[in-house]
């Protein structure tokens, strides 16, 4: 019985000994997982951004080009070699210029535009000359604005005070806007304004918003009734003095403001 005991024991004791030499197993199988994530992260981290990779390529290549060749007398690619005695042309310098559109390629609208454009530049040398032969840079002034070209007429030379109606000394001026506005096809924009003072003399209009509508349809009137203009090509409006030019505190801004202005649009007719 004691024999067989002692059979028993050894073989329970060899059983637990597997086990024992079986453990290291588990920490080998874990390192190898550890180092096959570390391998990963670190491919992952190793990847080429492709992106980044086309800019540094396109920068260096855009350097190299830039700079003409030490070896043929030029400047290098940093421009501080030979600097005094280059004969290569200075790329970087001098920007390439783009090709032109050609004309056949451009759409109706796009030539109605350049056609329109040089119309405008033509009227605005016109009126600038005719201006300055006649002597009425006091009167009369003439800019090139984003919306168009803009002709300021003063109220001075157009009307009496408290007035709409057109002084007879105007008529020459307007004869001659009507004339050049005849040859145009495009929108003509009247617009009336005053200065910030109502109205305490005998006058028929009740305030300024009166006045400088009255003034901007009596120009109006004039090219449609006396100069038989299209009426499509025109509009008009009174600002009285909500857009002053100048300020309204010096009787100089004052009179700046008291004016009518016929604004040549930089727009297409429909």
């Amino acid at each position: 019985m004691r024999q067989r005991t002692n059979r028993l024991g050894r073989r329970k004791r060899g059983k637990d000994g597997d086990n024992g030499q079986d453990r290291w197993l588990i920490t080998y199988a874990d390192l190898i997982t550890l180092l096959l994530i570390f391998f990963v992260m670190m491919f992952a981290m190793s990847r080429l951004d492709t992106q980044k990779y086309k800019e540094i390529t396109q920068s260096l290549q855009l350097t190299f080009k830039s700079g003409d060749s030490i070896l043929d007398q030029g400047s290098g690619i940093t421009g501080t070699a030979d600097k005094y005695n280059h004969k290569n042309p200075d790329i970087a310098a001098k920007p390439q210029q783009q090709p032109s559109k050609d004309v056949n390629q451009m759409t109706d609208r796009e030539l109605a535009f350049r056609k329109q454009e040089q119309e405008l530049q033509n009227l605005m040398k016109v009126i600038s000359n005719y201006v300055k032969d006649n002597k009425l840079e006091d009167q009369i002034f003439v800019a090139d604005q984003p919306q168009g070209i803009s002709i300021t007429l003063s109220d001075k030379f157009l009307f009496d005070v408290g007035k709409a109606d057109l002084k007879t000394g105007s008529v020459p001026v307007m004869d001659k806007l009507a004339s050049l506005f005849k040859e145009l096809h495009t929108i003509i924009s009247i617009e009336g304004h005053t200065d910030n003072l109502p109205i305490v003399y005998a006058s028929k209009y009740k305030d300024n918003w009166e006045l400088s509508g009255a003034r901007a349809l009596s120009v109006l009137r004039y090219f449609l009734d006396q100069r038989h203009l299209d009426a499509e090509e025109f509009q008009y409006a009174g600002y009285a003095d909500t857009r002053p030019a100048a300020d309204n505190a010096t009787e100089a801004g004052r009179q700046k403001n008291r004016r009518v202005e016929i604004i040549v649009l930089r727009q297409l007719k429909e």
